[in-house]
């Protein structure tokens, strides 16, 4: 069954749906959501992808990533997300948007107004196998230790996230997630 995303302009207002894969092989700009989960302690919940996968298998990733179908609100669809991906369910805030533009295969482009939100996990995750091949938690410094000593091992988009906020952004938002916990 085709998938349908919604296609933006740089100020994020929508254009129109686009097919999913089209999306992706002509570069086309759309929107979508990343999510960092943080535990009571602050450490990131980390999650390598399926190796099924389309694009990117088997690379380590924040912890949910995806696209509001058209009609949908980007928060609703990161709540319905999380709970599809991770068998996780908590309230979710949303901290910064960004635009970005990265080739991650010869033939796809992530071209993508991506939404970020924080929170809590209450619980381990309960991954679907299809999605999401191992999960782990890890401090915010082995991050940023492990993003530059083995950058192959990640996803683009966590690379262009931590480059453009840096582990000052990035830990201001475990510290806006812990407070409202």
């Amino acid at each position: 069954m085709d998938e349908f995303l919604i296609a933006v302009d740089a100020e994020d207002r929508p254009l129109h749906a686009v097919e999913k894969m089209s999306a992706h092989r002509e570069g086309i700009l759309h929107r979508a959501f990343s999510i960092f989960l943080f535990d009571t302690q602050g450490r990131v919940l980390l999650q390598q992808r399926a190796l099924g996968k389309y694009h990117s298998p088997g690379l380590w990733s924040n912890s949910c990533c995806g696209h509001p179908r058209p009609g949908e609100e980007t928060g609703a669809a990161a709540l319905r997300r999380l709970h599809e991906e991770l068998g996780l369910r908590c309230a979710l805030q949303p901290v910064t948007a960004f635009l970005y533009r990265e080739a991650v295969s010869a033939e796809l482009v992530e071209h993508e107004y991506d939404h970020v939100f924080v929170g809590i996990a209450h619980g381990p995750p309960q991954p679907d196998p299809g999605e999401v091949r191992e999960w782990r938690w890890l401090a915010l410094p082995d991050l940023h230790r492990e993003l530059a000593r083995a950058p192959a091992h990640f996803t683009i988009w966590l690379h262009r996230i931590a480059e453009r906020f840096g582990p000052e952004g990035l830990g201001a938002w475990r510290e806006r997630a812990l407070a409202t916990h």
